[in-house]
């Protein structure tokens, strides 16, 4: 039954690949007829990718919407498009769900629940989630990979690396080989929900004395690879709470518990969430929050997060000697003194929230249209100085950062960023980071990540 699901073999993987290789195909002419000197309209193209990989489910769609967020790394027309992107599909039948639990489960899998929905109550892109309930009463979560989602990862990266190659001939100021090593085993990571299991279980203790803050716990008894169960936790999107026009003081507690479930990790156990879409949390009736799938996770290096408070330290002391090395501590490995000038007005304005110690909205501090000339002149700034080369672990630090900016400006929330965020890094020791990482990473069984398997 396994073989039925997930081995659908050369003709899936070749139907798949004529639906999407012919998107990727649009940014080749597009890139090569600029190249020659013939205009073409940009915007059409933008729009049919948009559509093309919007109703695929899989993970050429979040490969996408990724490098949208990083400057210069697809041209604006796409990256505008596909910052919006998000899955079309509609979610599969209880044919495929009565499949799938059979083939992780057994024939008797009803028995371990008293009830199963059978519509879906979302649909993502590698995988639909039920609602249930066990059989001793406890009201669960139960989240189905989708049927060849191994075979669709490799196709789709493989589309993706063709992307990539295309445009690196036209554009050199960003270049992206380490990007696409470090989303490709983000990805192939995600397949595995036992994986995503350890995660929960991870986040659970990390933020366990982080009270507007919940993470619904694993059910192992009834969890697999590609079923993965999990506590049900009440509550509501966060478009339908803004609908409503919450108060201030609501706006300001769902921001604040949303800062502290994504850089409490960070700053105090070198872990962070990569993906802080608005669907990614739910939002409890007393405004803290309910943080939900957790495949895309990164365990940083200790040397990295202490480039992270440097580089910080640095940019409020204009200390450029400590910049350039916070950098190296990054991984940017190609950076000369003029290059880290440029990277600091792009980083300038990205810190500048945390700079600023007084109350504060978002928008105050860092403006989307300011964002884009910032960025501009960085890219601009970057070609002349013959580009860099990006670090992998600048992929997910930075999805985050332009994913929690986004959420933060529409919650419109009004709080002392900077307090908070000295709050978190006060006495902070490489060292003491280092083993609290590891005590942490050994009591949830996280696995090594898998270039180290």
């Amino acid at each position: 039954m396994a073989r039925d699901i997930d081995n659908t073999g050369f003709m899936g993987e070749l139907k798949r690949m004529a639906r999407t290789s012919g998107a990727v195909g649009g940014i080749a002419a597009r890139l090569a007829g600029n190249r020659i000197g013939i205009k073409t309209d940009k915007v059409i193209h933008a729009e049919g990718l948009k559509s093309a990989l919007g109703n695929l489910k899989g993970p050429l769609m979040k490969g996408a919407q990724l490098l949208s967020t990083i400057p210069g790394a697809l041209p604006d027309e796409y990256a505008e498009e596909l910052a919006h992107l998000q899955s079309n599909a509609p979610a599969m039948g209880w044919s495929f769900v009565r499949r799938r639990m059979t083939a992780e489960l057994g024939s008797g899998w009803e028995k371990h629940f008293r009830s199963f929905s059978h519509e879906a109550v979302a649909a993502a892109s590698l995988g639909q989630v039920h609602r249930a309930r066990l059989v001793d009463g406890r009201e669960v979560a139960c989240k189905l990979q989708y049927p060849d989602m191994q075979g669709a990862v490799e196709s789709d990266l493989r589309q993706f690396r063709a992307a990539l190659g295309l445009y690196k001939h036209f554009e050199t100021a960003i270049r992206q080989d380490d990007v696409y090593t470090e989303l490709a085993e983000r990805l192939r990571e995600e397949l595995d929900y036992r994986r995503e299991a350890t995660h929960l279980r991870l986040y659970g203790d990390i933020l366990s004395n982080t009270p507007d803050v919940t993470i619904p716990a694993p059910i192992e008894e009834v969890s697999t690879g590609r079923l993965l169960t999990m506590d049900w936790v009440s509550g509501r999107g966060m478009k339908s709470v803004l609908a409503e026009n919450p108060s201030q003081e609501e706006r300001n507690a769902m921001a604040r518990a949303l800062f502290r479930a994504w850089y409490t990790p960070v700053y105090q156990y070198g872990v962070i969430h990569g993906d802080p879409h608005i669907g990614n949390f739910t939002v409890r009736p007393d405004f803290g929050l309910n943080v939900l799938d957790f495949g895309a996770i990164r365990v940083f290096t200790p040397r990295f997060v202490q480039g992270v408070i440097d580089l910080f330290t640095a940019l409020r002391e204009n200390n450029e000697e400590l910049a350039f090395h916070a950098y190296s501590s990054w991984g940017f490995t190609d950076v000369s003194r003029e290059t880290a000038q440029i990277l600091n007005e792009w980083a300038r304005f990205f810190y500048r929230p945390l700079m600023t110690d007084r109350e504060c909205t978002m928008q105050e501090s860092n403006d989307p249209a300011e964002a884009r000339e910032v960025l501009d002149r960085v890219y601009t700034g970057l070609k002349r100085t013959g580009g860099i080369k990006l670090p992998r672990e600048f992929v997910l630090m930075d999805r985050s950062a332009i994913g929690l900016g986004s959420a933060f400006l529409r919650l419109g929330a009004r709080l002392n960023w900077h307090r908070m965020f000295e709050e978190l890094i006060d006495g902070f020791d490489v060292d003491v980071l280092a083993q609290r990482q590891k005590d942490a990473l050994t009591r949830a069984k996280v696995p090594p990540p898998l270039s180290t398997l």
